[in-house]
């Protein structure tokens, strides 16, 4: 006989771990007992010695499809006698280190039980089991237990409390666990937050949707705003009354079959729609598709996802192609979470609501990638994916991390782990604030970490920042915006050594005080140095030139000309003082902060060729750039590549010259946009290789807000790769702002 102890971290509460071992054990022949503790799970097994060293490795290669294991650790321990393997009740101590699983869509097995006529949860909303369900967004502390979570509201009936009780069955020990006896229930309300009685409130709802009308409708993570995405009225009303003129909807489909009927999906594409996460996924629209023009305008592709509640099955089941499936806010706040938050917010949007009433604890929005050079790339980390751990190259220091002012999330560090928090948003107003505030003390508390030294953007009017000069009692180390960024890459990439950093965003502090944004550095975590950048424009106007794109365009027109530049088409548009009055705020250097972002070329471009001269959301001009982009153009535009004092620098002025001469010979836009997009990634090859010569480094990292582009991605990537560098991107940490937190804490671990 022998007896073995092992302890297991990592996401293996509330996935089915327990009774996964329970049913192990017992076809083993082994005594002993598992439990929950506030590391992960801890078992001690005892049997012969065969037996036991089949059953602990069936455990780590077996577990349920839920689970992720970190750390496996078995050692002897002392024969004891007893007669049976036994789940005991759960302990907590201290130091806790268990991870919380991501919110898990709906499993196979639970979806034949919520169109089983003859099943006791038929169409029951709150359906699940230990493999799908709500997870994050319920949980209020670890061990992760039902008084732990927002259902210890709904006790069990005598039906659930026997599933729950046995651990042959698929709900043991499933904490949301419920049915329609004792759990959380739909009510359907007016527009004005009554409640309104009806036989079946989801059913209700699709009869409303079918007729025009625009719901709230609660989920896991928030309330989305939904309507009929075929019906045109419908959509154009949500756009008129959410105050959002032209930003995409997110859609959403019952099946692949659904979306193959307006959107041309590939097999990474239907693998990542597909996923556990269920993320929204950028998809190429179909030219002949059925929806209303306005769901995505001036756009190729929907965002897309595939219904990951049991409410969005029954919403969906035989009656649309796509329902649209936005977040429920307005413009530049939080989505709404709470129903008396909802009642007063929506009330000038939604004709009608669809609630529930389990508690979310922790809103959380839905997260959104797109397939680029073969793999997924995460635009927005959140439901789904948060809170798995990222793991580090090596271990640090407990550090908070506080992102940046844009897309912002949160990211706390646990030895060779960090927790990248989900999508929280732009930090523009005291309700994102509170978001912010509401995350980093939940992220704290699951993971029982009080980290004393606390990282944020080098930015001193960044309200993260201000947040950070608030906390009582911590060492606060400032992060330059892209330093961050590449330390972010490396870092998901499990990389330490010294890179060239490709960082190109729209905006971020610098080190000398200007706006940086089009930055190659070399370094590491232990600290970087600028090696190239693009040549600073004046910015007319500050963050009215983020806004209006054409004032961008006269700023590249003066860098490349001077004072008198060609009569461009675009500026027939404008009116003639206002052009003026740029010319002379540049000429004198009044309010033209000096830039040399990226983000603010690609504005500049779309507006000399008269896509875009003004934008209703963050990045548009860059995404319609994109969008344009004729296919097999492979020529390139001629730029400047010239030594500084202390950097290279890339000036734009040929480039610009080239393409005015283009738009003078009537080249079409879809040409002029890939000759611009050709010419950067040509230009990223030739200061890497200049960089490379300079220091030997062979490693590269491309990074920032510009690299959600995919032509630009997968074309830089080729001909970096071609030229013998090696290659790292993002995937699972966003390359723009949403990712910042991720090297913030690394370089702020280094150096505490």
């Amino acid at each position: 006989m022998k007896r073995n102890r092992i302890d297991i971290e990592g996401i293996v509460q509330g996935v089915g771990f327990r009774p996964f071992v329970y049913q192990l054990a017992r076809r083993w022949n082994l005594t002993g007992w598992v439990l929950n503790d506030s590391r992960g799970v801890s078992i001690e097994a005892q049997g012969a010695a065969p037996n036991l060293a089949a059953f602990a490795g069936q455990v780590r290669t077996q577990a349920p499809p839920l689970a992720v294991i970190t750390r496996f650790d078995v050692r002897d321990c002392p024969v004891e006698v007893e007669e049976a393997f036994v789940i005991r009740a759960s302990v907590r101590d201290r130091e806790r280190k268990a991870q919380i699983s991501p919110d898990t869509f709906v499993c196979d097995d639970c979806l034949r039980e919520l169109f089983d006529p003859a099943d006791r949860r038929f169409r029951y909303p709150f359906i699940n089991c230990t493999n799908c369900g709500p997870r994050y967004t319920i949980v209020t502390g670890v061990p992760y237990d039902r008084p732990h979570t927002t259902m210890r509201d709904f006790p069990l009936c005598e039906d659930c409390r026997a599933e729950y009780e046995d651990p042959s069955s698929r709900r043991f020990h499933a904490q949301p666990n419920a049915c329609a006896a004792c759990g959380p229930r739909l009510s359907f309300h007016d527009r004005q937050g009554r409640k309104l009685e009806v036989a079946d409130p989801a059913r209700h709802a699709v009869e409303l949707l079918r007729q025009g009308r625009i719901l709230a409708v609660k989920g896991l993570g928030g309330y989305h705003l939904v309507a009929d995405a075929s019906n045109d009225e419908a959509v154009a009303e949500l756009r008129r009354r959410k105050a959002r003129d032209e930003k995409p909807f997110a859609l959403m489909s019952r099946d692949l079959d659904q979306v193959g009927l307006y959107a041309r999906v590939n097999e990474a594409e239907q693998r990542l729609l597909a996923g556990v996460e269920r993320p929204i996924v950028l998809v190429r629209r179909r030219d002949d598709h059925p929806l209303s023009p306005r769901v995505a305008p001036r756009n190729r592709f929907f965002g897309v996802m595939l219904p990951y509640t049991p409410l969005h099955y029954l919403l969906l089941d035989e009656h649309f192609t796509a329902l649209v499936m936005t977040s429920a806010n307005l413009s530049d706040e939080p989505i709404v979470f709470e129903d008396a938050e909802a009642f007063a917010r929506l009330g000038g949007i939604a004709d009608a609501y669809l609630l529930h009433n389990r508690r979310i604890h922790t809103r959380t929005d839905d997260s959104i990638a797109r397939v680029m050079a073969g793999r997924a790339v995460l635009m927005r980390r959140s439901r789904g994916y948060v809170p798995r751990g990222i793991f580090l190259p090596q271990e640090q220091p407990p550090v908070l991390a506080l992102g940046a002012e844009l897309k912002n999330t949160v990211c706390i560090t646990q030895e060779n782990r960090a927790f990248l928090s989900q999508h929280i948003g732009d930090l523009k107003n005291l309700e994102v604030l509170r978001g912010l505030e509401h995350t980093v003390t939940h992220l704290q508390d699951i993971l029982s970490v009080q980290p004393r030294v606390v990282a944020h953007d080098l930015h001193p009017d960044y309200l993260s920042t201000r947040f950070a000069e608030e906390l009582p009692g911590v060492r606060r180390i400032a992060v330059q915006h892209h330093h961050a960024h590449l330390v972010s890459c490396l870092a998901e990439n499990g990389r330490d050594e010294p890179a060239i950093g490709v960082i190109f965003d729209g905006i971020g502090y610098g080190s000398d005080g200007h706006i940086w944004g089009g930055e190659f550095l070399m370094g590491n975590a232990e600290g970087f140095r600028r090696g190239a950048h693009f040549a600073y424009l004046p910015m007319p106007g500050g963050d009215a030139a983020t806004r209006e794109p054409w004032r961008m365009a006269v700023s590249a027109l003066t860098h490349a000309y001077g004072a008198e530049f060609p009569p461009l088409p675009f500026l027939a548009a404008m009116d003639a003082r206002d052009v003026r009055l740029l010319q002379q705020m540049i000429a004198r250097g009044i309010n033209c902060p000096l830039t040399s972002s990226c983000g603010r070329l690609f504005d500049a471009v779309a507006a000399l060729i008269g896509l875009r001269q003004k934008v209703s959301y963050e990045g548009q001009a860059a995404l319609e750039l994109e969008q344009v982009i004729s296919a097999g153009e492979e020529a390139v535009y001629p730029f400047a590549l010239q030594q500084g004092e202390e950097s290279l620098v890339l000036d734009p002025a040929p480039l610009i010259r080239a393409l005015v001469l283009d738009l003078e010979g009537r080249v079409p836009i879809g040409i002029l946009s890939a000759r611009f997009h050709n010419t950067l990634a040509v230009m990223v090859r030739a200061v890497c290789r200049r960089l490379r010569t300079a220091s030997g480094l062979t490693l590269a990292a491309l990074s920032g807000g510009v690299f959600q582009n995919r032509y630009l991605t997968e074309k830089t990537l080729a001909l970096l790769e071609e030229d013998g560098f090696t290659v790292v991107t993002h995937s699972l940490v966003p390359p723009n702002d949403g990712g910042l937190a991720l090297g913030q804490a690394v370089i702020a671990g280094r150096q505490a």
